[in-house]
Parts: structure tokens; sequence; C-alpha cells
């Protein structure tokens, strides 16, 4: 039995006595110190992890000057702090031993946009993309353009001073910030912004700590102005944070903004900014250049940038070639594709802007034919992408690129510590050179793209850290690197911050370092915010690179068998793609619903994580525990489970606060398809929630949907009796006692009769191989499930008169279990077994050579994924969805042409189709465009009912909220001439149950046109 964990880390008394002061000084944010929230904040982009005393999620500017008055009393100043954003940041700047200052959960307010002075006032918490979409009406945006827009926020890009694609035209964020609200380490609040010399001398007189900031910066900027010119290096990628070089004003004055920009958190608290807004470039296009050789691609940028264009981005192969494995290369793929012999060896994406069609247009004219009149080696050739969705399809893989650089097979996973350096643009080929000849020198694999119009290329080694004999790496090209950065006139951190990297600091600053000491004491004298990062007052010693733990030193401790078999959960390496704010993006509808960032496919991950941990430590296989629980009889072992059930207290197992946040999880899959890394939370969820049931008994709702596949002909046959149940108010409340809310009715139709009625018949192996080969090629088989076959009937029967009407022979499988139920709640050993059947069933089926189709999108994808896993690839049937089926015989329906030129039809697919099966869903506008009808797919994330999720008592609430974020609006303006459809159950069952009109299957509509020839509309009764 896996045994009850420590739910809770000691904390230090100190730490105790805070926290406690701070609730009855009546803080009005949230407060979390459990195992499982500490947890989720020990990471973040890097390879280190440093767990938390506590987190809080401060409200407001009042709870951020509680938080410093309150850590400035001698009681506590021992106390540190590190604020936090979105958690992505590559060194570790955002981790700390003390306490985490989340500002993303409740500090993400837009405060105010002014579309005539074009600026916007904001919250630290606010997401890049969040902005940007509220600028958008305006025309306007903010500039700094990050790989990480949709999880960024605007205070960690202040705090990092980010910048990314396009620097050279928009600059760095600091470029961009008019003002910021800042509170110090005594409570003082302070709207720092640019100051003339007339308002720097009342500052100057001020007796406070706002006054002896500006005096001792204003001195120190007077008294080594020359050496700050000689150390601070000309590049668009300067030394960031405490920026002396941009300290002081043309006018004479004084900009602390320069100083806070870059500080990560080290100096003061952002709570709020002021920040400069641009219009967006009204017309934008991209040039994808391809190469025989990266050195060559490096070096071409230079001529690029000539040609006065927007930006120039670069992408190795090894990137590249990661690329075409992820869900977004379907949409670009056929901007890189090569029929010369040899691979791609890298590309170059040059962007060009216009404020009109003509002058982008003239542009292009202008860069293509200096790319054809040059002629010099190396180029393969390059394609343009001029329409707005290619360019932002392009720019999507570009961004993904930091998350698929750990999408490698095997332990060695390309890892952040030297990732951003930058030297003068002129100088980047041969610094890359030596840069590639340093780490082949060490045996190590990398991959590389970045930003190459403006000196800046990231490059990630390959490290195992969960080997120790790789740590040594880890400082050894750290040192290698930050001395030729310095041999090219360049920086050691040109774009991600310092983070644990300040180590190199005093190095690169000189005799300016102790200046920089000077400062943080100004600010923050007792060395509370951030310590060890940037600088530190006095003698205090900065953190080491090598002095952090590593991820990679306590995963060490996980069995190398048990890693592997947890879904690439150990491999997750924190970039946060999961945490993306688009509420159309499919991935991940717990944590959009709820905010949670222990909701989240990083937060599950690092849970999972830390809990196998946990059980290594107590000596605890969880494979040969799973294996002895797949042969237990269910009814053994109920005693143990009962009383250790009845003797927990709440949360007082770690394994409660893993099982509550694998609770919120959808099992919709969309991380396994979007996620960089693919790591696949319904997986090991699964894996998980069957050990953790072998200790405690399991709710009695479990059971019941688990079983729903074996319950639904008994229902079926008691029809009136479950829908009296189902339907009425006492029924609904017994129903709700057991866990269980808003269930479907059985309909009156039966299935078999109307069959019966058409001539279909079940498909048998002696009459499929009784077929001419002409027969097999218009017959397929379609593929039951309980859902369809009991709860909507009438969609299995309309496809079945699509068919006939378009001369296919359809047969109907025998309606055997899936298990897809089973696999959710983790009852692996009974879905093993439902699957073999089930497997065994098919493949003869199969064998007949006649194909199977599936119509719903979770249930037949299953077969696709769980089934493979447990039974192996060779052993599972292969089974189509049925735009898949129709899409290989599209000659088939050429005379079949409909007039609808004033009709939108729309398409919402299935999350799990949507992500694990992208190019399929790209099948229905063909299938469509076949009948003479204009398909458009439509973005949206996740319906919230994903299965039997919706239909969880306490999962209800949530699902529901789900469902407005992104389905909800998706009604908005539908009408008789814009026709919504969707292809899986569970959506269609959401949207009746949010009182919508009912959503027909595509195939449903197709029916109705060529059946009847007849308006089909959003009211269709379903």
């Amino acid at each position: 039995m896996i045994p009850a964990l420590a739910a809770r880390p000691k904390m230090g008394r100190q730490y105790t006595d805070y926290l406690d002061a701070l609730r009855q000084a009546n803080f009005a944010g949230d407060m979390e110190a459990s195992a499982g929230s500490t947890t989720v904040f020990a990471t973040d982009n890097s390879i280190y992890q440093l767990r938390p005393q506590a987190v809080l999620f401060p409200r407001g500017r009042a709870d951020l000057v509680l938080i410093a008055r309150l850590a400035s009393e001698p009681r506590f100043r021992g106390v540190c702090f590190a604020v936090r954003g979105g958690g992505t940041g590559t060194n570790g700047q955002s981790l700390t031993d003390g306490i985490v200052i989340d500002m993303s959960r409740h500090m993400n307010r837009i405060l105010s946009i002014d579309p005539a002075g074009r600026t916007a006032v904001v919250e630290a918490g606010v997401v890049k993309d969040q902005l940007n979409k509220a600028l958008k009406p305006y025309g306007l945006f903010f500039a700094p353009e990050l790989s990480t827009s949709n999880r960024a926020t605007i205070g960690g890009m202040i705090n990092t001073d980010a910048c990314g694609q396009g620097s050279c035209i928009y600059g760095k964020t600091s470029n961009h910030v008019l003002a910021l609200n800042a509170v110090l380490m005594d409570g003082t609040e302070w709207l720092s912004r640019p100051l003339a010399p007339e308002a720097l001398k009342d500052v100057l007189e001020r007796p406070d700590r706002v006054g002896e900031i500006h005096r001792l910066a204003d001195a120190i900027e007077r008294e080594n102005r020359d050496l700050i010119g000689a150390t601070f290096p000309k590049l668009n990628r300067f030394l960031t944070g405490y920026d002396l070089a941009h300290l002081r004003t043309e006018d004479g004055g004084l900009n602390l903004n320069a100083v806070l920009c870059g500080a990560e958190g080290t100096l003061a608290m952002i709570a709020e900014a002021e920040l400069n807004l641009l219009p967006i470039p009204r017309f934008a296009a991209l040039i994808n250049i391809r190469y025989d050789d990266f050195d060559m691609a490096l070096r071409d940028a230079r001529f690029l940038v000539e040609l006065k264009v927007a930006s120039v981005e670069t992408i190795d192969a090894k990137v590249l070639s990661l690329a075409r494995s992820d869900i977004v290369w379907e949409e670009v793929g056929q901007f890189f594709a090569d029929n010369r012999a040899g691979d791609v060896a890298g590309i170059n994406i040059v962007e060009v802007l216009a404020d009109d069609e003509e002058g982008l247009q003239a542009k292009l004219d202008q860069v293509t034919s200096a790319l054809s009149a040059d002629g010099r080696p190396g180029r393969r050739g390059f394609t343009l992408a001029p329409d707005k969705r290619d360019v932002e399809a392009i720019w999507a893989m570009r961004k993904r690129a930091v998350g698929l650089l750990g999408n490698v097979e095997g332990p060695r996973r390309p890892v952040a510590f030297v990732e951003d350096t930058a030297v003068p643009p002129e100088h980047l080929a041969d610094y890359i050179g030596e840069f590639r000849a340093l780490l082949d020198a060490e045996g190590l694999d990398y991959g590389m793209f970045g930003h190459v119009d403006a000196g800046v290329l990231h490059v990630r080694p390959a490290l195992d850290l969960t080997d120790e004999r790789q740590e040594p790496l880890v400082r050894r090209v750290s040192d290698a690197v930050a001395k030729l950065t310095r041999k090219y006139g360049g920086v050691f951190w040109g774009e991600h911050g310092k983070g644990v990297r300040s180590e190199y600091a005093p190095d690169f600053f000189g005799p300016l370092y102790p200046e920089l000491q000077r400062l943080k004491a100004a600010f923050d004298p007792h060395n509370q915010l951030n310590p060890g990062k940037i600088a530190t007052p006095g003698h205090g010693a900065l953190t080491r690179i090598d002095e952090l733990p590593l991820r990679g030193a306590l995963d060490r401790r996980i069995d190398p068998e048990t890693r592997q078999a947890f879904d690439n959960a150990a491999y997750c390496n924190g970039n946060g793609a999961c945490f993306d704010f688009n509420t159309d993006s499919a991935m991940c509808p717990s944590f959009k619903g709820t905010g949670d960032r222990r909701f989240s496919p990083k937060g599950r991950a690092s849970l999972i994580r830390e809990w196998l941990r946990l059980l290594a430590e107590r000596g605890v296989d969880p494979k040969a525990e799973a294996e002895r629980l797949r042969r237990r009889p269910v009814w053994r072992g109920f005693l143990p489970r009962l009383i250790a059930s009845l003797g927990r207290t709440t949360k007082g197992d770690f394994s409660d606060q893993v099982r509550e946040a694998m609770d919120t999880c959808l099992a919709c899959k969309a991380c396994a398809g979007q996620c960089p890394v693919k790591v696949n939370v319904p997986a090991f969820r699964s894996k998980f929630l069957e050990l953790y049931y072998g200790r405690y008994l399991r709710p009695l709702k479990d059971p019941l949907i688990a079983s729903i596949e074996h319950l639904l002909p008994v229902m079926a046959k008691v029809g009136g009796l479950y829908n009296l149940v189902a339907g009425s108010r006492p029924g609904q409340v017994l129903m709700g006692r057991v866990g269980l809310t808003a269930l479907p009715l059985l309909p009156s139709q039966s299935l078999p009769a109307e069959l019966r009625r058409r001539g279909v018949a079940l498909a048998r192996p002696a009459e499929l191989a009784a077929l001419s080969a002409s027969e097999k090629e218009r017959s397929l088989i379609l593929v039951q499930d309980c859902f369809t076959s009991y709860f909507e009937p009438a969609l299995l029967l309309d496809v079945i008169d699509l068919l006939l009407a378009l001369g296919f022979r359809p047969f109907v499988a025998p309606l055997m279990a899936n298990g897809k139920a089973l696999h959710v709640h983790g009852y692996l050993g009974a879905f093993e077994r439902v699957a073999e059947r089930n497997a065994r069933h098919l493949s003869r089926l199969a064998a007949s050579g006649v194909p199977l189709v599936g119509l719903d999108p979770s249930m037949t994808l299953c077969y696709r994924s769980e089934y493979p896993g447990a039974l192996g690839a060779e052993r599972t049937p292969t089974v189509l969805l049925p735009q898949e089926w129709l899409g290989a015989r599209l000659d088939r329906l050429a005379n079949r042409k409909f007039d609808r030129p004033e009709t939108q039809y729309v398409l919402l697919p299935h999350c799990t189709e949507r992500t694990n099966a992208a190019d399929s869903v790209r099948s229905w506008g063909a299938i469509f465009e076949a009948f003479g009808l204009k398909l458009t797919i439509e973005d949206a994330g996740c319906c919230g009912m994903a299965g039997t999720f919706g239909h969880e008592r306490r999962n209800r609430a949530l699902s529901e909220t789900i469902y407005r974020l992104s389905w909800q609006q998706k009604f908005e303006g539908a009408g008789p001439h814009r026709v919504l459809m969707a292809t899986g159950y569970s959506c269609r069952s959401q949207v009746k149950l949010m009182g919508a009109p009912g959503l027909p299957h595509p195939l449903q509509l197709l029916k109705a046109l060529v059946c009847s020839d007849a308006d089909f509309h959003n009211s269709h009764d379903m």
C-alpha cells in the first residue's frame, strides 16, 4: 500500500510568526503554505528547484504596503521575498526559500486605457496578450514581443526588462515604461517617472527613502559618468537592471525607471505601470529563407538588416526538426519545404511591415529582388507568407522553439543556463562558431534559435542533470561562455535576465559593482528582496550558479524506469505554455477556469515528480505496487482502505493534495497535443489514481461512472424508470448525494429496430470476408460507442442515412465496451482487460479489409493513445475518425454540390480531436468544399464537459465557468446564416445544458442537405 506522506513542509519560526502577523493585520489576499502550493512554486523555466516557505497572492497595492511594512519590523528582517509573475524565468529569478509574492492571480486588472494619449495603466499581473487584446479595438499594442507573450506578465517583463523579436525597432520593455508605481521595503508608495531638473531638485530635498535613493543615484551618475560610458556596452541588448547608462535624462534630470526595469524585484515591488503604446502595424509579411549551412544563415543576417527589414529571426536544423513533429507544423510546413538533397541546416524568418498594401508589396519586391540579385552561396531559396493567418502561424512556430527543445528523446534534454547571450551583430557568426566548438568539445548536442538582427542567439546544451557526473558541465560551460562573450564585446545576459547568473555581475560591472551595492542598500537595506541576485548590500554574497539545488538532483532519487513511466512529467521544463491566457486555446481548461497554477499541466507534473520522489525516499516502487493492485481482487484490502480513509484528517497526506490537483483535470488531453514537451497529464493522472485508491476508499460516483458502459444496457431496459430518476427533482437530489448531476435522458428511439428498418447489418467477420474488392472499397464498419448509441442514436442513424445516400455500404460493429471511463478514473487493470477484449473483437473485423470508423472523437482517439499504451501498438486496431475516412473519398462526393453562398458553416471541434488529431480536423474543410460549402473551423477552448467531468457534482461549477470562457461567445451572432456544428458528444451535451440552441454533428448537417436539401439551422432538435 502507498504510505501516507507529509502534507506540510516544516516552516521556519520567523516565517510562521510573520504569516500569523500578516493575517492579524487583515491581509486581503490569499496565503498558501501547503506542500502542494510550495512545490508548484519551487520551479520556473530554469534548471533549479527551491521550495518557498509560503506563497502570497496580494489583491492590490494595499496588500503590498502591508507586506513591506510588516517585513521592515526588526523582528522580521530575516524574512525574504521574491516577486513572481508568469514564472517563466530561465535563470531562477523568482525562486526563493523565503516567500513568493505572486502578482498574477489577483493583481491582473487593466486600470485605464487612453487611446488619444496612447498610454495604458495596468497592474503588474496583467498578461501581455491580455493587454494587447484589450488594446486591439483601438488599433494599439504594447510593443516588446516575447515568445511567452500569452503568459508573461507586465510585471515580469519589467523586472527582466524583457524583449524579443523586433527589438531593433521596438526596443526593450524599459523603452515603453512611462511610470512605475512601486512599494519600497519600508512600505513607502512611490510613483517613479522621469524627472526634469526642476522636479529633481524637489525630490532630492525629500527627507524620506525616496529622497535618499534619488540623492544616491544622482551622485553615482555624476561621479562615475566616464566609467559608466566605458563599462556599459553599446548594444541593442544592453546591461539591464541597475542601468546606470540610461539613468540621466537628456535634459539633465533623472529616470529611476532605468534602475528598476530589469532589477528582478531586488529593489522594490512593482504594483502598477503606465505604459507607452504604439499603433498596430497594418500590414505584415514574412520571407522565409532556407540555408545549406547554419553559419551562412547567421552571416546573411547582416545583409538582410541592411535592407531595412523589421526583424530577422533564425532557427537551426535541430529546432526545425522538432517543429516537424509538433501540432503547429501542419499550418507552416509548406513554407519550409525543400525538395533538394540534404536537410535544411537553418532558416531566417524576415519580417517586413507597412502601412498599406502598396507599401508592403513594394518592400517585398525590394527585399526579394535583392535576394535574387545577391546570389551568395548557401541559400536554398525562399517562400513568401503575405497572408495574416500564415504570418501568425509562423510566428507561433517560432514562439514554440523554447518549448520544442525540451521534446527530444532520451534523458539528455536541452536546458537553459547560457541561452541568451548578446554580442554585436557583426561578430555573431564568429562568436557562435567558437560557442559551437566549445560545446562540441564537451560532446554536447544543442539547439539554436534567436534574434540575429540584435546579435542574440538562444543556445541550449542538452544535459541529463539526473546524472551527477554531468552537473560540473553547468559550471564549466557557463564560465567558458561568460569569458567568450567578453572576448566579443558582448554580455552574458541579453534578454532573459541575470537571476542566479548574477555571480558574474561583479566581473561584468567591474569598478561599478560597489555602486550597484550602494543602490541596493538604499532601496533594500536588509537584503530582503530577492537576495543573492544582481547585487547585495555591503559584503553580502551573490548566489552561485552551482549553489542552488537542481531539479535533476531531486529527480535523481526517482528510479529511471519510474520517471519514464509517468508520461513526460519528469521532463516538464517549466516553459509555462499551459498558462496560455487565450481562452480559445484548448490547453489548459482547468487552469483557465481557476487561475490556480496547481491545476495546470506544469503544476500537476511538479506535484507528481515530488510525490514520486517522496515515495522513492520511503522505498516504494510505484510500478510494483501497480502490478500488485491489478492482480488483487476488488474486495481484498477493503478493510485497510476503509480504516485509512476514516482515520485521515483533512489534507493530512500529501497524496491528498496531489489528488486535489488531479480531480480538476478534465482529461481532455490538450496537454498531450499542445504542450511542446508533450506532458500527458491524463495518462499519469490515471496511474496516480490507481495507486492513491489502493490506499483510500473511492467515492461512490467513481465505480458508477467507470462502469457506465456496462450499466447502460441495463438502464436502457428500464429507460422509463431511469428517465424518471434523472429527470425528476427527487431523483436529481438522490443523484447529487451520489456525486452526479445533469444526467442526460435516454431517448425512446430503438436503435436495433431502426437499423433493421434500414437494412443495415451488424458486422460479422464471415460476411465481411465474403465481400468483393469493389464492395469493400465502398464499405465501412461504424464502431459504436455507448454515449452515441444510447444517448444520441439519432446521430448514428443520420450518418447511416448519409452514407447510404452517397452510395456507401455501412455495417455497424456490435457494441462492446471501449473502456475510456475506466482509464480516466484509474481503473487500469479493468481497462486493460476491457481493451484486450474489444481490440481482439475489432481486429477480427478489421482483418476483412473493411475500415473501422468511430463517430465520437474522444472515444475513437482512445484507440490511438490509451490502447497502444496498454496493449502495444501491434495489438491495437486502427479506427478512423469519420472525416479521415470520408476525406479519402472526396471523388465520390463530386456530384453533390449545394448553393449556399449566404450561409456560414462553423465547426467547433472536440478539444481532444483539435489538439491530438489536428490534421484530421482540417479534413472537414475539404469535405464541405466537395459539397460546394464553405466551412470555417473556429478556434475554441474546452466546452467544460469533457466526457463525464461536467456530470460530476463537484465539478459542475468549474465546468460552467470553463464553458463561459470560450464556447458561450461562439453563439453571439449565430442565426439562420451562421450554422454552428460540433463533433463531440460531450460538447453537444454541454451546449444543451447551458441553454444554448442544440448543435448538430457536421455529418447530420450534410445528411439533411443530401437527403432532403432542406434548410438546417441551429434550432435543429437533437
